[in-house]
């Protein structure tokens, strides 16, 4: 019988944490917009049509779960992904999305 592997509540407390801080479609669309590069909260407060308050509460969540990070150009700050393999995580979810699309057309015959 194969050894149990311990468990280390810990490690998976900080994947939730990093999960939950996606878990926002104004926070997804962020993403999806810094995978083309940098941005200032101006340009990120058009993509995401929200006001800049709300954009850069979205940003300080992001950022304390370690997605983002921002440098100072003048007076604005430039954020960018911190680890940009995070968007191989967006490719998953499309897959699960389009598995469940198949899924749900094979349920109804069409």
């Amino acid at each position: 019988m194969p050894k149990a592997r311990p468990v280390h509540r810990e490690a998976y407390e900080r994947k939730a944490q990093i999960i939950k801080a996606l878990a926002h479609p104004s926070r997804l669309m962020i993403v999806d917009a810094l995978s083309e590069g940098e941005k200032c909260v101006q340009d990120l407060t058009e993509i995401v049509g929200s006001d800049m308050s709300t954009v850069s509460k979205h940003l300080t969540v992001m950022k304390a779960a370690g997605i983002v990070v921002d440098r100072k150009q003048g007076l604005q700050a430039i954020y960018r992904l911190r680890v940009p393999c995070i968007l191989k995580f967006f490719g998953c979810v499309d897959a699960v999305l389009r598995a469940n699309e198949e899924s749900w057309r094979a349920a109804s015959g069409g």
